[in-house]
């Protein structure tokens, strides 16, 4: 089975990241002072805030750093829920069965008691070690508050570094506790280089209209490129990568969800563009943003006439500033589509 090339590629130390030289130098400078505070990391997704923090792990703790550095994803307990906590083998200890309907705790006491739990545990090789929470802005306003008490209780203990695409959405209580980072996508000329790097590396041939047609589509975003640059290496058969070849293979890459929930909305069938966006958010865990950009995409290759397209992506526009403050995405999703045709 062929590795995920998006892993294989990434960044293990902070010197190795790519681009947010201002976020990575200010992380390195933390590291070696040996003061690090919590931390808040902010940008779009997959701007490198994952990577980021696993590297610092790998600087603070050397061989030991899995030892020390715990991951949560908010999205994964407050979308998926109980269906989500009894696959995660860390918690069937804590929860005492692996079946949700067995479990009569609410979700949030259940998220309070696990991280409680783990920031409780200090490390046994280092004066602290981090806890890393993914998509923070899922976490409710009641999980938020409990959070904040965490980090003021186990600040001996532990360091959280919190991620998050919407920090408007964290409490202002929150935000105050850690030292805010920004992270964006890379800039062009930077990802081409890594591409290249990556061809060069898995023996491919590319052409320059071929890296050009990555770049455009990826739009600064590390993990699209190198996705779309695996998958077309895979269409090619050994021969040289075209322009040709990476279109066609963006085009594969798409998600028939997204074309099947343009296709509702359009329609104005409400009912199945209300379940495409259930299973979106609940069954493949995107964000409201990465839904709206996809439907964008899936917009402009609809063949709907300039005018149209033109007016919808301005509704989707709308809904897009909408979900910078939206305490549910889902909510605004379906606004949308009630009102799209």
């Amino acid at each position: 089975m062929q590795d995920l090339w998006t892993l294989k590629y990434r960044a293990r130390t902070l010197k190795e990241m790519l681009g947010n030289e201002h976020a990575v130098a200010t992380l390195s400078e933390l590291a070696q002072s040996g003061t690090l505070p919590h931390l808040i990391l902010y940008g779009p997704e997959n701007s490198g805030k994952t990577t980021a923090s696993l590297a610092l792990a790998r600087q603070l703790y050397g061989n030991t750093w899995k030892n020390n550095f715990t991951y949560f994803n908010a999205s994964d307990f407050f979308d998926q829920g109980k269906r989500y906590l009894v696959r995660d083998k860390r918690f069937v200890r804590i929860l005492g069965t692996d079946d949700p309907k067995k479990i009569y705790k609410s979700v949030i006491d259940i998220f309070k008691e696990i991280v409680n739990e783990y920031a409780g545990m200090a490390s046994i090789d280092a004066d602290y070690k981090l806890i890393y929470i993914d998509n923070a802005e899922s976490l409710s306003s009641d999980a938020q508050n409990a959070l904040r008490r965490i980090m003021e209780k186990y600040s001996a203990t532990c360091r959280f570094i919190l991620s998050t695409t919407k920090p408007s959405k964290l409490i202002a209580p929150l935000r105050s506790r850690g030292l805010q980072i920004f992270f964006t996508y890379v800039p062009d000329s930077v990802l081409r280089a890594h591409l290249e790097k990556i061809g060069c590396a898995e023996k491919l041939e590319l052409s320059e209209g071929a890296l050009d047609a990555i770049l455009y589509s990826a739009k600064g975003n590390v993990a699209k490129a190198v996705q779309t640059l695996q998958l077309v290496s895979l269409f090619s058969n050994g021969s040289a990568i075209t322009e040709e070849m990476v279109y066609e293979a963006s085009l594969k890459v798409r998600d028939e969800s997204i074309d099947n929930l343009l296709s509702a909305a359009l329609s104005g069938d409400f009912s199945r563009g209300r379940q495409l966006i259930d299973e979106m958010i609940i069954e493949k865990g995107l964000s409201g943003t990465e839904i709206l950009e996809r439907l964008c995409e899936a917009l402009v290759d609809s063949g709907e006439s300039d005018e149209d397209v033109a007016r919808l992506v301005v509704k989707i526009s709308e809904t897009d500033a909408c979900l910078k403050d939206a305490a549910n995405d889902r909510i605004q999703l379906e606004k949308l589509i009630s009102n799209f045709s």
